[in-house]
């Protein structure tokens, strides 16, 4: 585009030169300015959909997939390739939400796709997990199957009555090819076959067994075959299809290298935290401050952990003998459309320092349960900054998370943030007997302090 704009502007400036050479038109009159000529400006043609998704990083469209699977707006693979499968997923979810079906998410549509899709794993308890007896790497709803058991072929989940089950079971066998595969699972007792895909390396089935549904993802390995079995009731049916899709796409039975799901927890772990009350109670992302052997606030010393929320991920921690604390401000305000994130960014990213900046985010609700987005999310170091709004009102506690992409890992994968409402936090601040300072100033950037989490 850059190229095509200068070559433009070089003829332009060509012609404009030639123009001021060029003697006047035969039959012109002198002095007399001839009438415009109206012209139509050519317009350059707007990106498609699918051109957009292929311009993107395979890693950010693998990540947008495997959110849309959970929305249960796709059911192909999440590669991370282009597709107008994909383009149609995203026209499906923006059209569900009241968006104009445009192929292609805004930031505002991808943070509350992204947040939509993180409450959902949240719902089932969505992890990443290598299977203790053969090492195949698998995503499972631990909420749903939290009954779990190993022997030497295998291991299974299953829920406290059955009506989930997930199997992953191993066993040799010499001359295989994945079509025998799929032939001695369909011969199942009690099967109906209604889906089938064979490919060279791996088969897919899925169908009903009595009154279950059932899914099957099979391959073999140096005559070692793994088959993932999924039952569940017909009952489940809407809260297991979009699991079992994603399902399909994390499991590896046989990883080598870069596996997918979230990195693991950093030994120092740098986040901000809002002081609220001027004896030493400090709000926290309690993620951010979870498991640590100690947590320091730079400038005061060790903390203690107090009072936590996992619903709404709240912490609060104590320091004792502080003085000149400056309270936040805990004033009334609904979320705006758009905020002032004030927080201690992480020392990497700005030379070792510790100043307090401000970042601007824009808030998008997700779901009718009262969830907000934020975008574009801050840089690492602002998981607990306070938000606030355009009179400077406390509107919550920001949350960084890193996201859990079911399939292959590619590429990092931009970390998405939320926004805990400032009516939440209030009160998990009362339940814990913390009653905001009446004389509050309203300086955010001397309310913050960075916190230090220290792990083993």
């Amino acid at each position: 585009m850059r190229s095509m704009l200068a070559a433009t502007l070089v003829i332009a400036g060509l012609t404009g030169a030639a123009a001021q050479t060029t003697p006047p038109p035969s039959g012109a009159v002198p002095g007399v300015k001839p009438k415009p000529v109206a012209t139509t400006p050519v317009r350059p043609a707007l990106q498609t959909p699918g051109e957009t998704a292929t311009a993107m990083s395979q890693a950010e469209r693998q990540a947008i997939q495997s959110d849309l699977a959970w929305t249960g707006a796709y059911n192909g693979v999440i590669d991370g390739q282009p597709s107008d499968r994909m383009v149609a997923a995203i026209k499906a979810f923006q059209k569900d939400h009241g968006a104009k079906p445009t192929g292609v998410l805004n930031p505002q549509e991808r943070a509350q796709l992204a947040e939509a899709s993180r409450k959902l794993q949240g719902n089932v308890g969505w992890k990443l997990v290598s299977d203790p007896v053969t090492g195949a790497r698998l995503g499972i709803p631990a909420k749903l199957v939290p009954q779990q058991s190993s022997d030497a072929n295998g291991t299974k989940w299953t829920s406290a009555t059955g009506t989930i089950q997930i199997m992953l079971a191993r066993r040799k066998e010499a001359g295989v090819t994945t079509a025998k595969l799929a032939d001695q699972e369909k011969k199942e007792a009690g099967r109906q076959v209604s889906y089938s895909a064979v490919k060279p390396d791996f088969f897919v089935l899925s169908g009903t067994q009595g009154l279950k549904k059932f899914y099957i993802r099979g391959a073999f390995k140096d005559a070692e075959v793994r088959i993932l079995t999924i039952l569940y009731d017909q009952a489940t049916e809407g809260t297991m299809e979009p699991v079992v899709i994603v399902m399909s796409s994390a499991f590896n039975p046989f990883p080598t290298g870069a596996l997918a799901g979230p990195p693991p927890r950093k030994k120092v772990e740098y986040s901000t935290g809002a002081i609220v009350s001027d004896d030493g109670a400090i709000l926290a992302d309690r993620e951010a401050v979870d498991g640590c052997v100690s947590i320091v606030v730079a400038g005061h010393g060790n903390a203690d952990l107090g009072a936590t929320d996992k619903e709404h991920d709240l912490a609060l921690l104590r320091i004792y003998g502080a003085r000149g604390l400056k309270p936040l401000a805990l004033g009334a305000a609904k979320p705006p459309a758009t905020v002032d994130l004030v927080g201690i960014a992480d020392p990497q990213s700005q030379g070792g320092g510790a100043a307090v900046s401000v970042a601007r985010a824009g808030v998008t609700p997700v779901g009718s349960n009262g969830g907000l987005a934020l975008s574009p999310p801050p840089g690492l170091g602002f998981s607990g900054a306070p938000a606030r709004d355009a009179d400077g009102k406390f509107a919550g506690l920001t949350l960084l998370r890193p996201p859990q992409v079911a399939g292959p890992a590619n590429a990092a994968i931009a970390t998405q943030a939320t926004l805990v409402d400032a009516d939440t936090v209030r009160k998990f601040l009362a339940s814990a007997d913390v009653k905001p300072t009446p004389d509050a100033g309203t300086d955010a950037k001397a309310s913050v302090v960075r916190l230090i989490c220290v792990r083993k």
